[in-house]
């Protein structure tokens, strides 16, 4: 029951809460207001995940060194991006990039990489998150003395080409019949996905298997 001095400072206002166009109007006006929130959300998060952003480098980022390592003011990892480290030893300019990086991203489309693997956590947990694995230390100590390819980026190449030659987990990765091109495109893809910056996403990547 609405008491009289609760009335009294209704008609001070000029509010009367019993009146639906009250409520109707604080509707549309909350609305109104979220909606411009929204939108200034939504133009905050593309200057970011867009390509070129704060945290998704350019195409051409897969001519430098890349890192990961722990950032104590975030208290997170995060990619390093190093000095020049060519792909394949070739520098890219950065349309050359932007297409190879396309053309990967067809690659593991068309094979329906997401069946088995995970991007950024999002796929199947049949295989391992493929977001940082340019930076797995796998390929230095396993893949590439077992393929016996001088760099990475071929001991790559070799594995995505015959991966049922080089069984090295328990859940063996069929032969996709790539082309020596494909596999090619599918690691600058992934030498790309290894540089954007995920929020920490995944925690201690390569340090679980280095620890005593």
């Amino acid at each position: 029951m609405k008491t009289e001095a609760a009335d009294t400072r209704e008609k001070r206002a000029g509010v009367d809460l019993t009146d639906p166009r009250f409520w109707r109007a604080g509707a549309i006006s909350t609305t109104l207001v979220m909606l411009v929130v929204l939108a200034f959300l939504s133009v905050d998060s593309m200057r970011v995940i867009s390509v070129g952003g704060a945290h998704v480098p350019r195409y051409d980022v897969i001519n430098q060194h890349i890192g990961y390592q722990y950032d104590w003011s975030r208290r997170e990892d995060v990619p390093v991006i190093g000095g020049p480290e060519p792909l394949f030893g070739k520098t890219l300019t950065e349309a050359q990039a932007t297409a190879l990086i396309r053309e990967g991203k067809l690659v593991i489309q068309s094979r329906a990489c997401m069946d088995c693997h995970t991007f950024f956590g999002n796929g199947a947990y049949y295989g391992p998150d493929l977001t940082k694995s340019w930076l797995d230390p796998a390929w230095p100590r396993i893949w590439m003395p077992m393929t016996g390819k001088p760099t990475r980026e071929e001991a790559m190449v070799a594995f995505l080409m015959r991966p049922d030659q080089y069984p090295t987990w328990s859940r063996e990765m069929p032969n996709l019949h790539l082309t020596e091109a494909e596999a090619r495109a599918t690691v600058a893809y992934l030498k790309w996905m290894s540089a954007i910056d995920t929020n920490g996403f995944p925690a201690n990547f390569g340090q679980t298997h280095t620890q005593p």
